[in-house]
């Protein structure tokens, strides 16, 4: 089954008010485990992630083409900037496009921008590249949409945009990427795991990611962060990991 809505919210339990753990971007597929009254439980294809979203009736599997390569996309009903915008789409999010005409590609019942996409198997050196697109996002927990992101959810992202696998969760990337780094040799896209967060390392000295206190992506000092993280809850670095595949 394939998702056909901006955004998917997944829930822990069948119940909207429930703990949302992670979310469906546009064109992720999924396996329908079961069925219960208005709830179906699902496992994503992505990461074989469970759990539970409302049910309603979604197209089947089909070859992406195209993913979305801005933080948001508007679709628009025509291909044209002055016609009606639908929806938009998120970073990430991965689309069909069967007809192209002018600037604009056409898939299900929408346009969309041709500058706004990358071909579903383009890929950079650096798959944190696009990091910085999500300055000031906001944090949501489960969040991996431009209107909220969580620390966990914005490492996957940008590792899946650059067709690369990545757990969901912190406490399963720390098992998946397994070289560590002492911290007096860490360089640019190293990441710093806490107990329950992540951070990404941009440079020498700074870092970025999706933090709760602030409630939104930021750019912080990598010792201010350390200070910080211990001062307030309580938590010290428990590892920096390499990621081999970049």
């Amino acid at each position: 089954m394939r998702n056909n809505l901006s955004i998917l919210n997944v829930y822990k339990k069948k119940n909207i008010k429930s703990k949302v753990v992670t979310q469906l971007l546009y064109g992720d597929t999924f396996k329908k485990l079961n069925q219960s009254g208005a709830w179906i439980k699902i496992k994503n294809d992505l990461d074989n992630y469970q759990g539970y979203i409302k049910n309603k009736k979604f197209p089947i599997n089909h070859k992406n083409t195209h993913k979305v390569f801005v933080l948001h996309s508007n679709l628009y009903s025509k291909p044209n900037n002055k016609s009606k915008i639908c929806i938009k789409l998120s970073f990430g999010s991965r689309i069909r496009v069967l007809k192209k005409k002018g600037g604009f590609g056409k898939f299900d019942n929408f346009w969309i921008k041709k500058n706004d996409l990358k071909k579903i198997n383009a890929e950079t050196k650096d798959s944190f590249k696009n990091i910085k697109k999500f300055i000031n996002v906001k944090y949501k927990w489960g969040g991996k949409h431009f209107t909220g992101v969580d620390c966990s959810g914005l490492i996957q992202l940008l590792l899946n945009f650059n067709n690369k696998f990545c757990p969901r969760d912190t406490k399963d990337q720390i098992k998946y990427f397994k070289k560590k780094i002492q911290i007096k040799k860490i360089k640019k896209n190293d990441l710093i795991f806490w107990k329950g967060h992540v951070a990404i390392v941009i440079s020498k000295n700074k870092l970025i990611h999706a933090y709760g206190p602030y409630k939104k992506v930021v750019v912080m000092p990598i010792k201010k962060t350390f200070d910080i993280i211990y001062k307030t809850a309580n938590l010290k670095v428990i590892s920096i990991r390499r990621i081999n595949q970049l």
